[in-house]
């Protein structure tokens, strides 16, 4: 198994910058795949970003310039610097977790990001 819990969230005005942070912990291989993930009122999880193991990153359009996605595999953290914060990006972020080899997914308990005018 593997538990992820995400941190950094918080209010920030519109321009603004958060740094998210997800720790992981268990059965961990550097070749699964590790995204940020957001959730609006009324919406289903969307793709954020995310990382492969080979370092390879993706990143939703909207986000795209803004966003950057990093991943420590020695000190199991995965982080999401966010700038240029918008009222838009404001939603619950989750921290993702895919092994490749049977595409099961663990997610975190989410971190609440709100984006203010």
């Amino acid at each position: 198994q593997v538990q992820l819990v995400e941190s950094g969230g918080g209010l920030v005005q519109a321009g603004g910058s958060l740094r998210l942070s997800c720790e992981l912990s268990g059965m961990l291989f550097s070749i699964d795949a590790m995204g940020w993930y957001r959730q609006n009122a009324g919406t289903q999880r969307a793709l954020v970003a995310q990382m492969t193991g080979s370092g390879t990153p993706t990143y939703a359009d909207s986000v795209k310039g803004r966003f950057t996605i990093s991943r420590d595999n020695a000190k199991n953290t995965m982080d999401l610097q966010m700038n240029s914060l918008k009222p838009e990006d404001t939603a619950v972020y989750y921290c993702n977790y895919r092994r490749v080899k049977t595409g099961t997914t663990f997610w975190g308990r989410g971190t609440s990001v709100t984006v203010s005018s």
